[in-house]
């Protein structure tokens, strides 16, 4: 625990440190977020708030996971391949947006590049198990990265919920090589920094580089330890997030314009009823937790 306490702190004072200039970077780039109409009005006020941040922290955990492979240690080529592979279609829908003021890369191309990038990724990490586990996988991994970027809207909630996530398959889950720890370690200290400023009032946002990175990778920790069944349970607030989008759709087609909640991902729902950014995210991390700690039981139950 010792190598693993060390990464974090380490990770956490270089982010905490690169993060201010780096933000000041995004905003001379004209890195500034665009804020969907449907949204509350509390969040168009956002709009112009820096974007992109997750870049820094995907990039210091590359860079963790290399330092570690160069040392020795076994284990981080999945969680790398899925920081670089997610982070890139997230860099590229990023920049979509920023240049084209809309919504994105469109679903019908988005969906497939993700689709293909996981491959390599639940490949890599499915590692010496039966590849018959390879079309759950890809499944695992594509469905990791859209969950947590459809929960990235709430200052501080996607951050503070991969924390948990990363963490706890790393450090909780038996099965984690050093190398896949050194990449989680260092990815979490850069997500600390980054909630450091981004939470409410958020100074800067990770964008979709960083959520789908987190995604891919999440996925492949679980997937590399033999885990991938427990990944909904890691997962929970993301899982959860992502069904209410799904329960709202199908209702709304099935019935012709009725709506199960106000608004989706449920997170905005809450925010509808009057809660505050601040009581959704520690509320929703503490679900986070639960699910974490739920995770670890299973497996100590069946390891």
């Amino acid at each position: 625990m010792i190598f693993e306490a060390i990464t974090f702190v380490v990770s956490l004072a270089v982010a905490t440190a690169l993060y201010p200039p780096f933000i000041g970077l995004l905003r001379r780039a004209g890195s500034r977020q665009v804020i969907q109409a449907e949204l509350p009005e509390s969040h168009q006020k956002k709009a112009g708030t820096p974007t992109g941040g997750g870049i820094l922290f995907v990039a210091l955990a590359l860079l963790g996971g290399i330092v570690a492979m160069v040392a020795g240690h076994q284990g981080a080529l999945p969680a790398l391949s899925g920081l670089l592979l997610g982070g890139i279609i997230g860099f590229v829908d990023d920049l979509s947006k920023l240049r084209r003021g809309s919504i994105g890369i469109p679903a019908r191309f988005k969906f497939p590049f993700q689709v293909l990038l996981s491959i390599p990724v639940a490949w890599l990490a499915l590692g010496s198990q039966s590849l018959w586990w390879l079309p759950l996988a890809v499944i695992a991994v594509v469905a990791g990265a859209n969950a947590v970027n459809i929960t990235d809207g709430i200052d501080g909630l996607a951050a503070g919920l991969s924390i948990i996530a990363v963490g706890a398959t790393a450090l909780l889950l038996p099965g984690a090589q050093a190398g896949e720890k050194a990449v989680a370690m260092t990815l979490c200290g850069g997500l600390g920094a980054f909630l450091i400023f981004n939470r409410y009032p958020a100074r800067v946002f990770m964008g979709d580089a960083g959520s789908l990175a987190i995604g891919f990778a999440l996925a492949a920790m679980t997937i590399q330890q033999g885990w991938i069944l427990l990944l909904p349970l890691v997962g929970l607030v993301f899982v959860l997030e992502t069904l209410s989008v799904i329960i709202q759709v199908a209702y709304f087609k099935a019935t012709g314009g009725r709506r199960v909640f106000k608004m989706t991902p449920i997170h905005y729902t809450f925010h509808h009823e009057g809660w505050s950014e601040r009581r959704i995210a520690l509320s929703f991390w503490t679900a986070g937790l639960l699910g974490a700690l739920a995770a670890f039981g299973v497996a100590r139950l069946v390891s």
